[in-house]
Order: C-alpha cells, then sequence, then structure tokens
C-alpha cells in the first residue's frame, strides 16, 4: 500500500470515529480486518498489533494514532484530501 493511500485510510479511520483512546498513550482502532491495539510512547513512537504494522513497520491504524496526536499534521491532510477531491470533481 502505498503512503497516500495510507493516509487516506488514516484519515477516513479517523473522521469515522474508529479510533478510541482507552488510556494514556493506549488506543483501539477499529480496521477493516479487526480491532487493533496501538501504543503511543511518551517519545511519540507508536507500535500495533496488526499483521501489517508487524511485517512494515507502518500502518494506518498507527497512522491515525499519530495524526490525532498532532492536530497541525491533521489539518494539513484533510487541506490536501478536500483539494484533491475537489480537482478530481472538476475534472468530470
Amino acid at each position: 500500500m502505498t503512503l497516500d493511500k495510507m493516509i487516506e485510510k488514516a484519515y477516513h479511520l479517523i473522521c469515522g470515529r474508529r479510533v478510541e483512546q482507552i488510556e494514556e498513550g493506549v488506543y483501539n482502532v477499529v480496521g477493516e480486518h479487526g480491532t487493533y491495539t496501538v501504543m503511543r510512547d511518551l517519545s511519540g513512537s507508536v507500535t500495533c498489533n496488526c499483521p501489517g504494522f508487524a511485517s512494515r513497520k507502518k500502518c494506518s491504524h498507527s497512522l491515525a494514532v499519530i495524526m490525532i496526536n498532532n492536530p497541525d499534521l491533521l489539518r494539513r491532510i484533510e487541506r490536501e484530501l478536500r483539494r484533491e477531491e475537489r480537482g478530481l470533481k472538476s475534472k468530470r
């Protein structure tokens, strides 16, 4: 999966309210294939217990948690996705 697709997927997890903080630094993320636990340490590093993270060390679940904890990043991604969406609509 490309990084762009992963960013978009993470954004939709957030918009769909599929990310829930269950305690400090621990999140449940309801993905397409199950509910996964994402842990964020004090340095901001994240880990996820999904198979994708185990093999690639990145996934949309962990990216969603990073985005939630960085509002400026989330706003920039939201603006970019809206800009792309407007561009696609104007081409139709």
